[in-house]
């Protein structure tokens, strides 16, 4: 297929105000470019940083809220745009979920593996994310709070994490522990 660029947040999930994160975007290229949009607007370009650049947000506030996404460029022509991002700025006022695995955090090739996500909510929704992957890879709920991987592979390593809020309230979680998927 054609190359593409990625964009992720790291870590994944919605930013407390005062918080921070990084918006990594990644590119098979190495003499390019890198330029951030926020809304259709150039916000910052990073030059020459090999296959990714990192964009740093601190001190988070509703400012920074939008839809990101990823220029890469050569000889000023854009090759490739990335899928967008959409960074939410929240306070959180749930408690914080746990995320736990089983079998557990190692397993054999071709296992059967289920992320599950808790939290004493009872109308919480939650989101699985992968780190490095731009959207959410599940969404849990009551009714289904578990993610099922079936067959794993190598490719669904990595590290996992998850976060609630409520739909009527519009309340957050802080993300849950992260834990670490390994394949062997």
């Amino acid at each position: 297929g054609a190359p593409t660029i990625s964009i992720f947040l790291k870590p994944p999930g919605a930013i407390p105000p005062g918080g921070s994160t990084t918006i990594c975007c990644s590119y098979q290229g190495d003499s390019g470019t890198f330029v951030l949009y926020k809304d259709g607007k150039q916000l910052r370009t990073l030059t020459g940083h090999g296959s990714r650049a990192e964009f740093p947000i601190s001190n988070a506030t509703q400012e920074d809220r939008g839809i990101y996404n990823c220029h890469y460029l050569e000889g000023g022509t854009v090759l490739v745009r990335s899928e967008t991002l959409d960074i939410k700025v929240e306070e959180f006022q749930l408690p914080q979920p746990v995320l736990s695995v089983l079998p557990g955090c190692e397993v054999a090739a071709g296992a059967h593996v289920a992320l599950r996500c808790t939290i004493t909510h009872s109308t919480a929704v939650c989101f699985l994310y992968l780190e490095g992957q731009a959207g959410v890879l599940g969404i849990l709920s009551k009714e289904q709070n578990y993610f099922n991987l079936s067959h794993v592979r190598k490719d669904n390593e990595g590290r996992y994490s998850c976060q609630c809020f409520t739909k009527r309230a519009s309340q957050w979680s802080a993300c849950s522990n992260t834990l670490d998927l390994v394949v062997r």
